[in-house]
């Protein structure tokens, strides 16, 4: 039995790079209605967080709020949320110990985050039992909007490499 399930959202497009702190970039257009499709497709899969853990960039802000308006629009409450800059830059160990830190009735934990943060933790955490052919296409990296799921049968402290299952990718339309 699953007791805990992580999923791991890279922030939709965002506007180039260019007279913005990076920090500061919002999305752009299409990455606004990509945000806005993860959150219905979350929804779908009935991947409802009871927590997010989102990074403190505009960009990761703006790509959950348009997720959990989907997601409300599909009768999901609204999770805990918690923004931090500990997942701006973050390592895979600085997201796996926000993970670990997760309260144990939380059964699903979102991380909005930043590539190549995204896909490095999805593919380190994943042990035993994932999905080959989902762990061969994150090893390669994930496009913006693009979530990974992770299964994980005990508390959210057991959360270290190799200990949880990665079962599923959802790739923006």
């Amino acid at each position: 039995m699953t007791s805990h399930r992580l999923v791991l959202l890279r922030h939709a497009k965002a506007e180039p790079a260019g007279s913005l702190p990076d920090h500061e970039r919002p999305l752009a257009l299409p990455g606004r209605r990509q945000a806005s499709a993860a959150g219905a497709a979350l929804a779908a899969a009935d991947l409802v967080p009871s927590r997010v853990l989102c990074s403190s960039a505009l960009r990761t802000r703006q790509t959950w709020e348009l997720a959990r308006t989907a997601l409300a629009a599909a009768g999901a409450p609204d999770p805990v949320l918690t923004v931090t800059d500990a997942l701006y830059d973050a390592t895979t160990g600085d997201l796996a110990e926000l993970v670990r830190a997760v309260p144990e009735d939380d059964g699903t934990v979102l991380v909005v985050g930043h590539e190549p943060t995204m896909s490095h933790a999805a593919v380190t955490l994943a042990g035993p039992g994932s999905d080959e052919q989902v762990l061969a296409r994150v090893r390669t990296g994930v496009p913006t909007s693009s979530w990974s799921v992770l299964e994980l049968d005990g508390p959210w402290d057991a959360t270290a490499p190799g200990a949880l299952r990665l079962v599923r990718l959802g790739l923006p339309d």
